[in-house]
């Protein structure tokens, strides 16, 4: 009995594994297909496990990413869990984030919002706009949808009121963007209408020391703006272009409402009561630590006006303390002196029938001489729109300051079928050029464009959306559109002179990428 017991085999024991071991028996390729299927949080937190789970998060997220989405629900909070739970659906490590809202959600409770999912490190803006151009949460289809349009003269404090009028909306934007450092710099001021000559050195210095200091290059790649609407944006713009090479791209939204998170805390002023911010640049710059490819900004162009009768040369011009011009002209080989409103009066005609002033642009060609901080003067020409407010038997009255005695200038007036045309015409441009691999791209859109004026829906992206099936978007409808960049895409370089500013355009921000050549 005690043989035959002795002789019995005794049972194997099973080996334990633990759930760690049993993942390093993954390869890295199967690792690689589990890791790349996670949402963003649990991605994060997969990177941090060890050094071989964190080389493979990198190989995952070696290229550049944009993810956006739109949520039109009227309560915030259900609209921020459908929009982030979309945009962080994939692995991706925000290195910037751009909110858009309508004006019945507030700023502050976005920021806050954003600060809690994606914590203080990641620079962001948050602003209020006449629309918004993305991806339906709820749909998955591209949807422009439009506001009454807010401008810019409340405060950041009290710009937090919600509106009655429907303009419920978030559309979220993040991007992963490596190769590139990015920073939200603001133009600051010690009162909102306050001439901005002392603070826009230090707003320019401040873009170029930052850059410099991330960079091997000596300017940005890129530059989104963002302004107040209370200030005039115009020798903003001017100044950066004068600053920045022409390579820089800068486009933006020129009026609205904003608030804005910096990476470095010493220019998060938010609640201060010395300075105001009237203006916010998220900046684009090289980063000389990691050059994983090379990542191209693209601007393009679609215009949305006509010129309207003869050329017209200032004769008497009045500029007034509130930001406003009064001006007398002649028409170009004529001596007579025209009114306010003989001149509309004539235009009126052009247009064989009635239309009202405030339709009406006058584009302005200036040449200057311009210089910022320590930079030599130079001659810049310029185009600058300048809307038409009314005229009467003395003046004719248009927005801003800035035109001279003897300057030239036509009459502009918003036009569907120019814009059609153009519309059309960018679409077969970006279709015959070869932009590389597109990963993303930005709209600003006149708020005066979309379905009402051209009597169909989602025109305005149909450019981008045509081309690039598929590619994450983000756009806004804009009281302003700045667009500043000579491409082949806004046949600015066929032009006598250049305009950052645009009225009725819509302006594209097209990213693409190339991946670095790797040594054999």
């Amino acid at each position: 009995m005690d043989e035959a017991s002795s002789s019995t085999p005794k049972p194997k024991q099973l080996k334990t594994t633990t759930s760690g071991e049993m993942f390093s028996l993954l390869n890295d390729d199967l690792l690689h297909h589990i890791l790349a299927r996670l949402p963003a949080p649990s991605f994060a937190a997969a990177a941090c496990v060890s050094k071989s789970w964190s080389h493979v998060c990198t190989l995952i997220l070696s290229r550049p990413k944009l993810a956006s989405a739109l949520s039109l629900n009227p309560n915030l909070q259900v609209a921020w869990e459908e929009i982030t739970q979309k945009v962080l659906a994939e692995p991706i490590r925000p290195h910037f984030i751009i909110a858009n809202v309508g004006s019945g959600a507030r700023l502050i409770a976005v920021h806050n919002l954003i600060l809690e999912k994606f914590g203080s490190g990641v620079p962001f803006v948050v602003s209020v706009v006449g629309g918004v151009l993305g991806r339906d949460v709820a749909t998955c289809e591209i949807k422009e949808v439009q506001w009454d349009y807010v401008s810019g003269d409340v405060s950041e404090e009290e710009g937090d009121v919600p509106a009655e009028d429907g303009s419920y909306g978030v559309l979220l934007t993040v991007g992963f963007v490596p190769g590139l450092k990015v920073e939200a710099i603001p133009l600051l001021s010690t009162s909102a209408y306050e001439h901005q000559n002392v603070f826009m050195d230090a707003f320019l210095a401040d873009i170029k020391d930052y850059t410099a200091s991330v960079s091997d290059c000596r300017a940005p790649v890129g530059i989104i703006m963002f302004g107040d609407g209370c200030n005039n944006m115009r020798p903003v713009v001017d100044a950066l272009d004068y600053a920045m090479p022409k390579e820089t791209i800068i486009v933006g939204d020129e009026k609205g409402r904003f608030l804005y998170k910096s990476e470095n805390e010493s220019r998060n002023i938010y609640g201060s009561a010395k300075f105001i911010s009237v203006a916010v640049a998220l900046v684009f710059a090289r980063d000389k630590e990691n050059s994983c490819g090379d990542i191209q900004f693209h601007i393009a162009l679609s215009e949305g006006v006509s010129t309207v009768g003869p050329k017209h040369k200032a004769v008497s011009v009045r500029a007034t303390t509130s930001d406003s011009t009064w001006l007398t002209a002649r028409r170009e080989g004529n001596r007579e002196i025209l009114d306010g409103q003989r001149i509309l009066d004539d235009i009126n005609d052009e247009l064989q029938d009635h239309t009202d002033s405030s339709d009406l642009y006058i584009g302005v060609k200036k040449r200057r001489s311009i210089s910022t901080g320590s930079k030599k003067r130079r001659l810049v020409t310029s185009l600058d729109f300048h809307g038409v407010t009314g005229g009467d038997e003395e003046y004719l009255y248009v927005n801003d300051v800035g035109i001279k005695t003897g300057d030239y200038f036509h009459f502009y007036r918003p036009d569907p079928q120019t814009a059609l045309s153009s519309s059309a015409d960018l679409s077969v441009s970006l279709k015959n050029v070869n932009l590389g691999e597109v990963f993303g791209g930005f709209i600003f859109a006149c708020c005066g464009r979309g379905e009402s004026f051209f009597g169909r829906v989602n025109v305005d992206s149909s450019p981008f959306v045509e081309n690039f099936p598929g590619v994450p978007l983000g756009g806004v409808f804009c009281g302003g559109e700045i667009g500043r960049g000579s491409s082949m895409l806004t046949k600015e370089a066929q032009k006598d002179c250049k305009c950052n500013l645009h009225v009725y355009s819509t302006i594209y921000l097209v990213l693409s990428y190339t991946p670095a050549v790797l040594d054999h």
